[in-house]
């Protein structure tokens, strides 16, 4: 048996579970919840909300700008087109492309963090129940050794085994 977990009607049920899952003994990073919408009121939705999304959204939007800003100033500089009292490096106009390739930097880096963090290329659910996407929370373990302890913990559910 590699894995066992109940489908849950509330998220109420669903906390409890998890939370004698816990009490049994189970790590818990490897209790799975899984459910088709957020319940962030209950304790297991905040469990694995710490990210570091934004801090590399924000370094890869400095790197843009310090990319574009190279850019436009090496550009202006290697091919001078002087025209009266103005200055060769314009700031003004360098603005336009700072912005844009400031937040392709920020925006590719954000795309490249969810595609690393979520595994998405051949990603594979280790647990999945059709019954998810019609309201159900399906709470688990992969990989367990002592079932008739999950099995207790996971009572009030409908349970299941892979």
């Amino acid at each position: 048996m590699s894995a066992i977990y109940g489908l849950y009607s509330t998220p109420e049920a669903a906390q409890r579970a998890v939370s004698s899952l816990s009490a049994a003994g189970v790590d818990r990073d490897r209790i799975i919840v899984m459910s088709g919408e957020p319940y962030e009121e209950q304790e297991f939705a905040r469990r694995d909300s710490a990210t570091w999304l934004w801090y590399i959204a924000f370094a890869g939007g400095v790197a843009g700008l310090v990319l574009s800003t190279w850019l436009t100033r090496m550009t202006e500089l290697a091919w001078p087109l002087p025209t009266g009292n103005m200055p060769i490096v314009a700031w003004w106009p360098n603005l336009i492309v700072m912005f844009e390739l400031t937040m392709l930097g920020a925006i590719v880096a954000t795309v490249f963090t969810l595609f690393v963090t979520a595994k998405l290329p051949g990603r594979v659910p280790t647990l999945y129940d059709p019954e998810v996407t019609n309201g159900r929370i399906l709470v688990g373990v992969d990989g367990t050794r002592d079932a008739a302890a999950v099995e207790r913990a996971l009572a009030g559910g409908e349970i299941r085994r892979l």
